[in-house]
């Protein structure tokens, strides 16, 4: 990971004030991956070359998702040109564009039987469209193959460039996914290279081209209630349809440190205002991520 300059100040500023967290949560234990599934599936993306953001972020919940055969699939190479205070993702130089991976991910879809899938992406800055004609590939060839399984796809900003937009939309996926992360006060630390208001637009583009949307943030990472609160008033003014909240878990110690355990009421507080508001779903505990209970969500939908 590289850090730049906030970033660095941010963590010296916590760890000078910071509580110690003690022990974790049993909340927050999992089973070690292990298993026939788990071995399935992760030989499957090993023959066929492909990345998973399970693997690359660390996901917790990695040994639930192979074991009931699912994965989340991420394109465009594993390393990003952005450099996120939370993610485990590698930053640099990527590699050429693999034009063939839009094929092995259908294929692997077929193989999976997957009744739902979900595609994402590290950060190409660097491509004029940053990778979008690849989105847009990879979800015609699943739809060609498996023509009854419902896609969503994890897109980053593109840098809010609309040209981009237009290319996901030759080929619109089922479910638009795009995480918001955290709340503004932190962009400039959680997200650097990102802005809070291109992203809210983004959903927006997208809902009013009649697609159901989604996002996810975090919580511990140094927001408030209100603030986590605030942002969820945004989303679902943007046409938001449904939103993940879980605790973030800092992956090394280059990442930004954790700022509390959320507690389960407090998780449990998120999940019913959001509702009250107008999700029309919501996921909020302590190990969600974007794509946990994703083929859940895309049943209660379709």
């Amino acid at each position: 990971m590289v850090i730049n300059q906030h970033q660095r100040e941010y963590k010296e500023e916590v760890e000078k004030v910071k509580v110690p967290l003690g022990k974790r949560p049993e909340w927050l234990k999992v089973k070690l991956p292990q298993g026939e599934n788990y071995n399935d599936v992760k030989g499957l993306m090993r023959n066929q070359h492909l990345h998973t953001v399970c693997e690359e972020a660390r996901c917790p919940n990695i040994a639930e998702c192979w074991n009931h055969r699912t994965a989340t699939f991420m394109i465009l190479g594993d390393t990003c040109t952005r450099s996120c205070g939370f993610c485990n993702v590698k930053t640099g130089m990527p590699n050429e564009l693999d034009l063939d991976e839009p094929r092995r991910v259908a294929e692997s879809v077929r193989e999976l039987k997957l009744r739902h899938v979900v595609i994402t992406s590290v950060n190409r800055d660097e491509l004029k469209d940053g990778g979008a004609s690849i989105f847009m590939e990879t979800v015609r060839l699943i739809n060609e193959s498996m023509p009854d399984t419902t896609v969503e796809i994890l897109i980053p900003d593109f840098r809010g460039v609309v040209e981009a937009f237009e290319i996901i939309m030759k080929n619109p996926p089922d479910i638009l996914n795009h995480n918001l992360e955290t709340v503004p006060r932190l962009y400039h630390v959680v997200r650097p290279q990102a802005k809070y208001e291109r992203s809210l637009d983004l959903i927006r583009w997208f809902k009013d081209k009649y697609l159901k949307t989604k996002s996810g943030i975090m919580v511990g990472i140094g927001e408030t209630n209100d603030e986590v609160l605030e942002t969820m008033h945004d989303l679902v003014n943007h046409g938001c349809d449904i939103l993940t909240i879980g605790q973030y878990l800092q992956p090394t110690k280059m990442h930004l440190p954790v700022d509390r355990f959320v507690t389960l009421d407090e998780f449990k507080m998120y999940k019913e205002e959001g509702l009250k508001m107008g999700f029309k779903i919501m996921e909020s505990s302590p190990l969600v991520r974007s794509s946990y209970h994703a083929d859940e969500q895309a049943r209660a939908l379709f």
